[in-house]
């Protein structure tokens, strides 16, 4: 889950200080993450993932890669956007059925040693205890390789799944998510004293309950008195993605997030996103360059720009259009069975206030690379690659695609997705990672002698188990924590909302 420059201190071979990009496998545990349809083709094994088999042996093959982390998406609910209801969802398997991913964590992290797994939850639809209580517990089972991908959720269908008539508004849901955090950091960072659990056998006493504090919160969206259940785990707070460039996403990130993943179909579109991310978390004291960026990259991998091709055509036989274009209505608002097939999609067509704001709005910026969005553009793109970066060609080809990227984007790596499971991730653990490695830009495997490094680590280096010093969840820490006062719904009260 994360890079490093060799010069700042991660374990590798090399010695320059040539920046290393950082690759997260991306999956989903469902049929269809962002090539619907491949559960036709006989080479796929998408239909397998409600079996542990599917996720162990991915797990191995991930290590064996020496691949950063596996980043598994979620969702909640299906999307109905697409003719107004949700029966092609349904059919397509465009993202349904969706199974847990938090419950075949331990038997990966079982089979493994170095790979980190970063989960999507949303805080939308979790208690922050219960949530504090299942992360402490998967970071202690994974010794540390824990990450979290925050997720405040959107879709009208998850909303009414939970027994929520109306979706919490867009930068409702933000300010909400932000309390959340807030509890957490309290639970995580302030409940346990680190020499609070001591064992004394001549005193018959495991833990001292003088040094487990209570937490005492009162704020707008939650409530809550009690300590937190479970003892420190290797990192305390896992480590913490978030995806969404909204306003209101964008500033939540610059506080919280420690990486954030983006998707864009130009790196001359993202590149302002990310450039206005660092300036707002420069703006609250931290370390613009802390925070890495992953974009999502779909690669179709060939020993030549030819066989490539002709795997990109194979694929295409099995791509489903129209559960490209569910999973473009549902994210978007957008019912595009409505708009002619050639007529250009503006963000007037969002007539449903729930949707990723951010995808849409990167959307309707068009680029040298697709001047222009209609349903047919969508239909060629959406079944193959979710509508991110689609990567066509022989190792060299791709390599040099991603080193672009990096450099035009300002990204720090990538979220891989698969059009076909397990050969795209195949494919780049024997063809695009040994490329990567010649030309100094992807760490050599670690020795089997090296202690492994917690998911933080990885990102910032051996040693760097906790948050960073300038990461706001710090003034929660034990030692430094004080007591809040109570929210007060007044305006003139409001600094007792704000963490930043």
């Amino acid at each position: 889950m994360g890079d490093i420059n060799v010069s700042d201190g991660q374990d590798g071979a090399g010695g320059g200080t040539k920046k290393h990009i950082l690759i997260n496998a991306f999956d989903m545990s469902t049929v269809g993450h962002l090539s619907p349809g491949q559960w036709k083709n006989p080479k796929d094994k998408s239909a397998t993932k409600r079996t542990l088999e599917y996720w162990i042996d991915l797990a191995k093959l991930l290590e064996r890669g020496g691949i950063n982390a596996l980043f598994l998406a979620d969702t909640t609910g299906g999307y109905d956007t697409y003719e107004g209801k949700i029966d092609e969802c349904i059919r397509r398997a465009a993202q349904w059925p969706v199974t847990d991913p938090t419950i075949p964590i331990s038997a990966m992290a079982a089979v493994t040693k170095n790979l980190a797994f970063g989960i999507t939850a949303s805080t939308s639809f979790e208690q922050p205890f219960l949530l504090a209580k299942r992360f402490s517990t998967l970071d202690h089972l994974t010794k540390g390789r824990l990450g979290w991908n925050i997720v405040t959720s959107y879709k009208k269908a998850a909303f009414k799944a939970i027994g929520l008539d109306t979706p919490i508004e867009h930068d409702e849901r933000y300010a909400q998510a932000d309390e959340f955090l807030r509890v957490l950091y309290k639970l995580w960072e302030g409940s346990w004293a680190p020499d609070a659990l001591s064992p004394n056998p001549d005193e018959d006493s495991y833990v001292d309950p003088d040094k487990v504090r209570q937490i005492n919160h009162k704020g707008k969206y939650y409530s809550l008195n009690t300590r937190h259940i479970v003892d420190p785990s290797p990192q305390r707070t896992p480590f913490l993605f978030q995806a969404g460039t909204s306003p209101a996403g964008s500033a939540f990130a610059s506080t919280h997030a420690e990486a954030i993943f983006v998707s864009s179909h130009s790196p001359e579109v993202l590149r302002p996103k990310i450039e206005k991310i660092r300036q707002l978390a420069a703006e609250k004291g931290r370390d613009p360059q802390s925070i890495k960026f992953f974009g999502t990259f779909t690669p179709i991998v060939g020993r030549t720009d030819e066989e490539a091709q002709e795997k990109y055509e194979e694929l295409k036989k099995y791509a489903s259009v129209v559960g490209g274009l569910v999973l473009f209505s549902g994210w978007t608002g957008i019912d595009i069975s409505k708009i002619p097939l050639d007529q250009e999609i503006t963000a007037a067509d969002s007539l449903e206030a729930n949707k990723v704001t951010s995808l849409l709005d990167s959307l309707v910026q068009t680029s040298k690379d697709i001047p222009r969005w209609t349903p047919r553009i969508v239909a060629e793109k959406a079944a193959i690659g979710g509508l991110g970066p689609v990567a066509i060609g022989s190792p060299t080809t791709v390599a040099d695609e991603m080193e672009r990227w990096v450099r035009e984007a300002g990204i720090d790596g990538f979220n891989i997705g698969h059009v076909s499971t397990p050969g795209t991730f195949e494919d780049l653990i024997d063809l695009v990672i040994p490329e990567l490695r010649k030309r100094g830009l992807y760490p050599e495997l670690p020795s089997p002698s090296d202690e492994p490094l917690t998911a933080r680590e990885k990102v910032y280096g051996r040693g760097q188990k906790d948050l960073r010093d300038d990461h706001p969840a710090t003034r929660y820490k034990y030692d430094a924590y004080q007591e809040e006062p109570p929210y007060v719904d007044n305006a003139e009260h409001a600094d007792n909302v704000e963490i930043a």
